[in-house]
């Protein structure tokens, strides 16, 4: 069976996340087994731990595999990609980021340094979706020198913020560009 991978980012949730419940109806009529944990201290994640989450309880991945992730999963998801053994199908991160915030900030779930051709070799196809005002400051001017780095397909979704924001009062419950993008 064809497995797909939903990770929120931090503040999440696996049960009322913007517009993961549509997405994940979709790819079960797509035929896809979909895995939508809740990933651990959601509000004030550790990297290692969240990782090893992941790592520890993810369905079996494989070459048909897709994977999509919003915001500070976006950097997890690098992450373990860099340590798979073999390919998956597609990785669609939504709303990423991948250096430090312009404010200084950083996620605890970014890594300091990608191993870029590991990751490469690990994904057949990366697409990177991302505003050009997001509020979080994960937008296209972040996101355009990984996508070179990855030789992945970047889009621009200009004007539609973090894609999905309860503080920015932003619900985005459909996301048809994602369904379009969606490797069958």
């Amino acid at each position: 069976m064809k497995t797909a991978f939903l990770l929120h980012g931090t503040g999440g949730s696996s049960k009322d996340y913007f517009w993961f419940a549509d997405t994940k109806k979709f790819l079960q009529k797509l035929g896809y087994e979909v895995w939508w944990p809740q990933l651990p201290h959601t509000d004030s994640p550790n990297f290692q731990e969240t990782l090893e989450f992941v790592e520890d309880n993810m369905p079996a991945s494989d070459a048909q595999t897709i994977v999509i992730a919003h915001s500070s999963a976006c950097p997890l998801i690098l992450s373990w990609l860099q340590y798979v053994k073999m390919s998956i199908k597609q990785a669609i991160l939504v709303a990423g980021y991948y250096e430090p915030m312009p404010d200084g900030a950083s996620s605890l779930l970014q890594k300091e340094e990608f191993d870029w051709q590991a990751i490469k070799l690990a994904c057949k196809e990366i697409i990177m979706i991302n505003s050009d005002n997001d509020p979080w400051g994960c937008d296209d001017k972040q996101a355009r020198p990984t996508a070179k780095k990855l030789y992945a397909q970047f889009i621009l979704a200009s004007g539609q913020g973090h894609m999905g924001s309860g503080a920015f009062k932003q619900p985005y419950r459909k996301f048809t560009l994602l369904k379009d993008l969606i490797a069958v």
